[in-house]
C-alpha cells in the first residue's frame, strides 16, 4: 500500500498547488470548492493507504521477490444473489421522483430506501464467518 500512499499523496499535492493558484487568479467559488474536496479526497486515501502500510506491512504484490501462491486462498465472502440492491434503488428513485411530484413521495422512497439499506445491512448477519 506504500507506492498507493505515493500515488495519491502525489495527487493530493497537485490538487493542492492547483487550488491554490486557482484561489489566486481566478477566484471563483465553485471551482474553488471543487479543487478543495478533490484535495481532501485524495488525502484521504493517501492516508488510508498509508495506515494500512503501517498496519499491515508489504503485501506480496509490493515485493519484488513474492511467489504467486502467497496470495492464493479464499479472498471473502461474495453474496450470489440479492433483491436488496433493486429496492435500494427503487426507493432512490422514488425519494429523487418526490422531489418533483410532492413530499408525500419523498415519504414513500423513503420508506422502500430504508427497507432496501436495512436488508443489505442485515442480509447476512445470522451468517457464521471462516
Amino acid at each position: 500500500m506504500k507506492s498507493e500512499a505515493y500515488l495519491f499523496g502525489g495527487v493530493a499535492v497537485f490538487f493542492l498547488v492547483t487550488d491554490a493558484a486557482y484561489i489566486w487568479f481566478a477566484r471563483e467559488p465553485a471551482g474553488i470548492a471543487a479543487l478543495t474536496v478533490s484535495f481532501l479526497m485524495a488525502s484521504v486515501i493517501a492516508f488510508f493507504s498509508w495506515i494500512n502500510h503501517r498496519r499491515k506491512g508489504m503485501r506480496p504484490e509490493d515485493r519484488s521477490d513474492a511467489e504467486i501462491q502467497e496470495r492464493s486462498g479464499r479472498v471473502d465472502f461474495f453474496p450470489p444473489h440479492s433483491r436488496h440492491p433493486v429496492v435500494t434503488a427503487a426507493g432512490a428513485t422514488l425519494v429523487a421522483n418526490g422531489l418533483v411530484y410532492g413530499d408525500w413521495l419523498i415519504l414513500v422512497g423513503l420508506g422502500v430506501l430504508g427497507l432496501g439499506v436495512f436488508g443489505l445491512v442485515f442480509q447476512y448477519a445470522g451468517r457464521e464467518s471462516d
